[in-house]
């Protein structure tokens, strides 16, 4: 297995659909003119997919199927909505659990986590008692960018199993930690590198807006805070992080035998662009599951192509593990598809459905080539969205067989797996008592 590629794995949290350059991003404040150059060149220097998307409409249950390849619906701690309730202390991925970590790292890749974790709280669990050998981050939903606080303000900034104090912005942090990860990496093995910001996720702070922390340190949903211009400067100092990520691996001599993927845990949240997609995290609405997606890997995939075939997030472990020539635990079969065949054919289609089930609003969703059957409130929707991405024309009365045949499919893949606990948890971030809703989304 001489010569295989480095693997870095990068995620947005909430990023919106078009929030990038090259996914249609609209400066229409003029705070960023450029908001995200070396994503964009990415996505010039490899493959753009059209139709990515999450495993579900929000961070922990995608950051379950991510790293495990399967359905996170198969684990209890993915039905929490999200992972972070006060009353779910005793949930998270359990460390025997095979992992893309753990199934690289035993095949001798040399593996690490910068960022968010968010699935399991020491000591029950944590990234190195899922694969990786090197943790920086923090192990909570959302980081004070500042401070190192969660949510509930308690500190949370962790270097393996250790709690550390370190002054900084987390979103440089994380890229300083990447980089230098990569300049330490040995030519004689190949390494994994997950790097998963918190960025652009509340609270809203840029590199400018450490006294604004003194503030959210304590409160961090960030209801009072926050503006469009605001967000984009985070996608931007991101996007800045990324960029040296790829200058590091340029300056090592690895760039073109390195695959780096690119996208977002759902889809955006309250200052987000998912022009012209309808929804927002929470929703199975195209907003709240399609996300921006791109690969780059010089060796193999030719610039400047763009693919339509769609995806889901947990395709990409069966992808890494496949470039890898890594087998899956045959006790833990992979639900995700290799996506490595598009590489080479921008005409290649994944095969099988694409399907989303939340406690949120009793939501439903299955994807099948064109058509989508969505289900909220108990209410039924079928779209056409290719022909409809807004999805505002509901087509279930013109085409009754069509809902049938997609509620059918639904319904048996829903019964393939466990049912959703009673006892999951919801925790919405805000309500219509703290924030102005639309009556139409």
């Amino acid at each position: 297995m001489a010569n295989r590629p480095n693997l870095i794995f990068i995620l947005a949290d909430d990023l919106g659909y078009a929030d990038l350059g090259c996914t249609g991003a609209r400066d229409v404040y003029n705070c960023s003119a450029d908001v995200s150059p070396n994503l964009d060149a990415m996505a010039a220097e490899g493959m753009r997919f059209t139709h990515g998307y999450a495993n579900s409409a929000l961070c922990s249950p995608t950051r379950f199927a991510l790293i495990t390849g399967r359905w996170q619906y198969r684990l209890r701690g993915a039905a929490e909505e999200p992972l972070g309730h006060p009353d779910s202390k005793g949930l998270g991925l359990p460390a025997d659990h095979p992992t893309l970590p753990s199934l690289l790292k035993a095949s001798g890749y040399h593996t690490a986590l910068f960022g968010k974790w968010h699935l399991g709280k020491p000591p029950l669990y944590g990234p190195r008692l899922s694969g990786y050998d090197e943790f920086f981050g923090c192990h909570s939903g959302g980081l004070d960018y500042f401070a190192h606080t969660d949510i509930r303000g308690n500190a949370d900034l962790w270097h393996n199993e250790d709690m550390v104090d370190e002054d900084g912005y987390f979103t440089d942090l994380i890229s300083k930690r990447a980089v230098d990860f990569i300049g330490k990496s040995s030519p004689a093995q190949p390494f994994f590198m997950s790097v998963h910001y918190t960025a652009p996720h509340w609270p809203w702070l840029t590199r400018d807006d450490r006294a604004e922390s003194l503030h959210t340190a304590s409160h961090g949903e960030h209801i009072d805070g926050g503006s469009v211009p605001v967000y984009q400067r985070m996608i931007h100092h991101m996007d800045e992080g990324i960029g040296l990520i790829m200058k590091a691996l340029k300056d090592k001599g690895v760039d073109n035998n390195t695959l780096v993927v690119f996208t977002s845990d759902n889809g955006g949240e309250r200052y987000s662009n998912n022009w012209p997609l309808m929804g927002q995290k929470m929703d199975l609405l195209e907003g709240g599951i399609r996300v921006p997606l791109i690969a780059r890997w010089p060796e193999k995939i030719r610039a400047g192509q763009v693919h339509g075939t769609p995806s889901l997030t947990m395709d990409w472990a069966s992808t890494f593990l496949s470039v890898a020539s890594v087998s899956a635990d045959s006790a833990y079969p992979l639900d995700g598809v290799d996506l490595s065949p598009a590489f080479d054919d921008v005409g290649w289609n994944r095969s099988g459905d694409l399907c989303w089930r939340m406690k949120h609003r009793q939501q439903k969703a299955i994807i099948r080539g064109e058509w989508k059957y969505l289900s909220m409130d108990g209410t039924d929707y079928l779209f056409n969205i290719a022909a409809d991405v807004r999805e505002r024309a509901n087509l279930r009365w013109r085409q009754p067989d069509k809902l049938e045949e997609l509620k059918a499919a639904w319904n048996a893949w829903n019964a393939s797996l466990p049912p959703i606990p009673e006892d999951a948890r919801l925790l919405p971030v805000y309500s219509s008592e703290e924030m102005a809703l639309s009556t139409y989304g």
